[in-house]
């Protein structure tokens, strides 16, 4: 069936139908009128809105960590520090004697 004839026969039903009077006068003009008002959105509107969103869920865990960082509290461990530990754990390889190198 070609798409002219078919358009044609769903029109002619369409006008044989008695309007319902529950619908609002001029409802479908004010409906395509807001649905031409809209503008498409594009990719880079798109990325933009989603981006901005990221930020600010970004920006308030960056928040709740600062405070959680911020209020809790302090343990002294004088007995050691990170740097300490960091620099004897990289350099243990170069204090242990080669198994290869030492002779019997």
């Amino acid at each position: 069936m070609k798409v002219t004839a078919l358009e044609k026969k769903l029109l002619a039903a369409a006008r044989l139908q008695k309007p319902d009077d529950r619908v609002p006068y001029a409802f479908e003009k004010r409906i395509t009128a807001l649905l031409a008002e809209r503008s498409a959105v594009t990719r880079q509107a798109f990325w933009t809105h989603g981006l901005w969103r990221a930020a600010i869920s970004c920006l308030a865990l960056t928040m709740v960590f600062c405070a959680i960082s911020w209020y809790s509290p302090v343990v002294n461990d004088d007995a050691s520090e990170l740097s300490q530990d960091f620099e004897t754990t990289l350099l243990a390889s170069i204090d242990q004697p080669d198994a290869s190198s030492t002779t019997p």
